[in-house]
C-alpha cells in the first residue's frame, strides 16, 4: 500500500514537471539588444521574442485610415554597468538616436498608434521577426523619454 502511494507521489510530481516545462517553452520570450538579435541571424526568424531598443522619431509611418505603425528602433546597450559607464539611462538613449552606425530595425505594428510613440521613446517590441528582417510586433511597450531626466531639484543642484 505504501509503495503505491510513493509511486502515485512520483508520477504526479513528475507529470507537473512535465507540464510546467512544456508549457513555458511555448510561451517563453527572450529579451534582447537589437545587436543581439542580429548575432542570432536566421535562429531569430519565426521565433517569438522580445527586443528593446530606442524609437527613432523621423521614422515612424502610420495612417488613421489603417491600424498599422512602421518605425525604426535604434540599438541601446541592455547590460547595466554598460549603461552606468555611459552616463545611464538618458545618455544611452540620447547616444544611440544620434549614432548613425548603431544598429536599426523596422518594426511594423497592426494597431492603431501608440499615444507615447514618440522620437525617443525606448521601446520593447514583442513578436516574431520575419525573414526580411522587418519586426512583427503584436506588442509595443513604450516608456516616455521624459521619464529619464534628471528631477528639477536635481538639477538645480538641490538635496
Amino acid at each position: 500500500m505504501r509503495a503505491r502511494g510513493i509511486i502515485a507521489g512520483v508520477l504526479i510530481v513528475a507529470a507537473v514537471a512535465y507540464l510546467i516545462v512544456t508549457s513555458t517553452g511555448a510561451t517563453a520570450t527572450f529579451f534582447l539588444t537589437i545587436d543581439e538579435l542580429a548575432a542570432m541571424g536566421e535562429q531569430a526568424h519565426g521565433r517569438r521574442l522580445s527586443v528593446v531598443g530606442v524609437v527613432l522619431g523621423d521614422t515612424i509611418e502610420d495612417d488613421p485610415a489603417v491600424p498599422r505603425v512602421r518605425f525604426t528602433m535604434a540599438h541601446v546597450p541592455g547590460e547595466a554597468r554598460e549603461v552606468e559607464r555611459a552616463g545611464g539611462p538618458a545618455a544611452v538613449l540620447q547616444a544611440a538616436m544620434n549614432d548613425p552606425t548603431a544598429r536599426r530595425l523596422v518594426v511594423v505594428y497592426d494597431a492603431i498608434r501608440p499615444e507615447l510613440l514618440q522620437h525617443g521613446a525606448q521601446a520593447i517590441v514583442r513578436g516574431v521577426l520575419g525573414e526580411d528582417g522587418i519586426f512583427l510586433a503584436d506588442e509595443v511597450l513604450l516608456k516616455c523619454p521624459s521619464r529619464y531626466e534628471a528631477e528639477p531639484s536635481a538639477q538645480a543642484g538641490g538635496s
